[in-house]
């Protein structure tokens, strides 16, 4: 547990010691062995944010939940992750199963705090990678910047070989260029090379060959080729993809690898698995090398969760939404399953750098409860997107922050509450919080302090909103047809206004939604995602060439999971294809049921793809000719997970524990508002708004007019009032 939250219990030695703890300490003959099962039987799950690390572990053996939340260790995030799974109940040596999601891999690229690395490429072609998609979003503005590579060209290298398009080498590899080109990378004491030649996602011989022999001349040095990660055309996007894996591959196989060794320490001799960015798990040998693919692990592990309460509520379409202490994200499910995207552009449309993988379609916002609000040249307020993070935190924290943020403006509101907040681990220290706001933001502007505590929350959750219309609006779909699942530990204190600034009906908060993207991990399977280019006109497919194609990435996707997955009916495979009309460029994804291979139906191929461009863009060509760009095989090894159990149905009204003063905007102002504790709430109640329901990690707002009812297997779902 972190140094800030104990001190808070200094007058009670053990006031913050978790209970496993306090059990081996009171242990007198030092003898811990009674501690471990005779068999592993927990299921851990660690999610590492820019704030908080949660912990949720599942005993298979008894069917029961743990959690542990703890502030993340900047310095050395193993020491969060070990003292979230002991706050859980849990100990490493008692775990059977360890599955992790991280923001360390996307913090590397946004703080560009990677490693020197080279970029080796066919000659020619040095400037790819600068170059890009010449897009200018912003035309009118003068002040508008592209793209900056993570490897400057100073260091991308030229290397004499070339590959056609049909995968025939047109020119070979020399090989004495690249032990020359070797021993000068060693001299500019490089520490990641990525290679990059053209047309390797149809011949990958040369970069393996490449690979092989910087490896040999450069040991230290960690070195990724682009084939390994994308088989897709664009070479743009594939430079931009296998850059990144290189810059970022040093920190996280050194992090991963510091996990693994206090592990060991600890006795763990279970499996190791870490969350990809399309919502599965892979082994972390493989996660150490193709880095890349946890880019956006935690979110996805949300979005994964957020599934999973669908499927057991019966509801087909939902926005995630999690609000975290950094970011806000938002994800969508869409007719029962996931929405899932072929890329992403990291740090924006406008200057952001493509990664081409398979991942689950989410959108970000630098905007959480550390989001530091400020006033900008001209007298504007601007909260975020720099953050207080865990370190020094928000000023209410007490651990040496300065400016205010969102989780102050919410305490001064008197959302949270100052002696409940982690259920009571952590005092929240109003006196400094009210000054911070005062000196920076009231005073400045001429305004009281209400009224600058409800700007910064308003203008909180007018950025957020925009996340949720990223997922929604601009890929063709109603916001307001979709109930919204909120979590992370700022989710319910700002959802309700979220969704009723999109008109959304519901909001619907799981059980311990500060712990929810961990829990998540829980839900997920074993999942890797292949892709192969593939141009062909729909009206010319031949069904056995393309079954033939599918027939290979299924059989590579079940060996890559045969030996974490035993029982081969537990392997699904699924198919897809991106499509777009004749002269189009960009195409969309399009699910291809089993059904039309063996109907060898071309007519039902076509038509699939004109229903899913209505969808996206709002029109489509029925008549106009199609063609398949590139075949996607999804390859899933399930997982048993934990069963969702309905809880005993109320047979009294909810009571309140207390009543306090919370400001809900106005008209209404500060009103005497019922809390309750989420713990003696029960199926079947209904509270009318205003209230608060308050919990371990997070608190829910409900506002004037709205509804709560508690659903049979305890989520809070909340009827947004129309006005």
């Amino acid at each position: 547990m972190s140094e800030g939250i104990c001190r808070q219990a200094e007058n009670n030695e053990n006031a913050c010691e978790p209970a496993i703890l306090r059990r081996l300490r009171q242990d007198q003959t030092g003898d811990f062995s009674y501690m471990t099962s005779k068999a592993p039987s927990f299921r851990v799950a660690a999610d590492v944010g820019g704030t908080f690390t949660d912990v949720v572990t599942f005993d298979e053996a008894s069917g029961k939940t743990f959690y542990g939340k703890t502030l993340t260790t900047p310095h050395k995030l193993v020491d969060g992750i070990v003292t979230g799974v002991l706050k859980a109940d849990t100990v490493i040596r008692d775990t059977r199963l360890f599955l992790h999601g991280t923001t360390i891999a996307i913090n590397t690229i946004l703080e560009r705090s990677g490693a020197r690395t080279a970029l080796l490429t066919t000659e020619g072609f040095r400037d790819i990678y600068e170059i890009g998609r010449v897009n200018r979003p912003q035309a009118y503005n003068l002040f508008f910047k592209k793209h900056q590579p993570l490897i400057r060209r100073s260091l991308r290298f030229e290397v004499n070989e070339r590959i056609n398009a049909r995968g025939e080498v047109i020119k070979a590899l020399d090989e004495a260029q690249l032990i020359a080109l070797a021993a000068q990378l060693r001299e500019l004491k490089i520490e990641a090379v990525a290679i990059l030649f053209f047309h390797s996602y149809m011949n990958p011989d040369h970069e393996l060959r490449a690979k092989q022999l910087i490896e040999q001349h450069c040991p230290d040095m960690f070195v990724s080729a682009s084939h390994e990660l994308s088989k897709e055309y664009r070479e743009f996007e594939r430079t931009s993809t296998v850059a990144a894996n290189a810059y970022i591959g040093p920190r996280i196989k050194t992090y991963l690898g510091e996990i693994q060794d206090r592990f060991v320490a600890e006795k763990f001799n279970g499996s190791f698995f870490v969350v990809q960015s399309n919502g599965g798990l892979f082994d972390v040998a493989r996660a150490q090398r193709e880095c890349i693919r946890m880019l956006e692990s935690g979110p996805a592990a949300g979005v994964i969760g957020a599934k999973a309460l669908c499927d057991r509520l019966g509801l087909r379409n939902a926005i995630a939404f999690d609000m975290g202490g950094t970011t806000a994200k938002a994800g969508v499910v869409l007719d029962g399953e996931v929405m899932m995207a072929g890329n992403i552009m990291v740090g924006g449309y406008d200057e952001g750098l493509p990664i081409q993988i398979p991942l689950i379609d989410t959108q970000e916002v630098g905007t959480g409860g550390g989001s530091i609000a400020r006033i900008e040249e001209g007298g504007g307020l601007r909260v975020g997107p720099q953050s207080a993070g865990a370190a020094p935190g928000p000023v209410c924290y007490d651990l040496g922050g300065e400016q205010p943020t969102v989780t102050d403006a919410n305490l001064i509101l008197g959302r949270l509450s100052a002696d409940n907040f982690l259920g009571g681990e952590m005092k929240l220290n109003v006196d400094k919080a009210t000054r911070a706001l005062r000196d920076n933001i009231a005073k400045p502007m001429g305004i009281s302090l209400t009224e600058a505590a409800d700007g910064i929350i308003r203008i909180a959750a007018t950025t957020m909103s925009h996340v949720v219309t990223r997922v929604t609006t601009e890929r063709g779909l109603d916001a307001g047809d979709f109930a919204m699942v909120a979590y992370g530990g700022a989710g319910p204190l700002h959802a309700c206004i979220v969704a009723r600034e999109l008109r959304i009906p519901k909001v619907i908060i799981p059980p311990s939604p500060g712990h929810f993207s961990a829990f998540g991990m829980l839900m997920a399977d074993l999942r890797w995602d292949l892709v192969r280019t593939w141009f062909k006109h729909v009206d010319q497919i031949e069904f056995g060439e393309i079954d033939r194609i599918y027939s290979d990435m299924e059989v590579e996707g079940t060996r890559l999971l045969k030996r974490d997955v035993r029982d081969r009916k537990r392997i699904v495979c699924t198919r897809a294809a991106d499509m777009r009309y004749v002269g189009q460029e960009h195409p969309v994804t399009v699910e291809l049921p089993v059904a039309l291979f063996k109907k060898k139906d071309r007519a039902g191929l076509k038509k699939h793809f004109d229903d899913v461009h209505m969808l996206r863009y709002g029109f489509n060509a029925p008549k106009e000719p199609a063609e398949i760009v590139s075949l996607h095989s999804s390859v899933v090894g399930t997982l048993d997970k934990p069963a969702a159990r309905p809880m005993s149905k109320a047979i009294k009204p909810a009571r309140p524990a207390m009543k306090r003063k919370v400001f809900f905007g106005e008209p209404a102002g500060y009103v005497i508002t019922p809390v309750y504790a989420r713990t003696e709430l029960a199926p079947g109640q209904k509270i009318r708004g205003p209230a608060l329901v308050e919990e371990y990690a997070s608190t829910t707002v409900v506002f004037p007019k709205d509804v709560l009812e508690v659903s049979r297997f305890g989520d809070l779902v909340i009827t947004i009032a129309r006005s």
